[in-house]
């Protein structure tokens, strides 16, 4: 069972500030038994310490079915969205690419 709130946290370490996030706990399948949880853009230290007290639940983050699914958009223009292969899921760092110099 992973901790879906010290899961967050773990991989925002070193990055930047979270600027809002939607997360949803759930099966694809089963909608109407999916939670929701969100954080608005310009939310205040308040709304965010009341956003991690939210997420404070464990989940399984292992083999089977995907369970958690989001994306958490950050400051600096990156993000962090859910990995997943054969049911085992991650929160994974995404950022544009560099345009390549041949068409700058």
């Amino acid at each position: 069972m992973t901790n879906a709130k010290k899961e967050l946290q773990k991989s925002l370490k070193n990055l930047s500030p979270i600027k809002c996030a939607k997360i949803r706990i759930g099966y694809d399948y089963g909608e109407n038994d999916n939670k929701i949880y969100l954080l608005k853009v310009n939310h205040n230290e308040k709304d965010l310490k009341a956003f991690f007290k939210e997420l404070d639940f464990e989940y399984d983050s292992g083999y089977g079915g995907q369970e958690l699914y989001g994306t958490i958009w950050l400051t600096d223009g990156t993000w962090l969205d859910r990995g997943e292969y054969d049911g085992s899921e991650w929160w994974e760092h995404q950022s544009c690419p560099e345009i390549p110099e041949e068409i700058l």
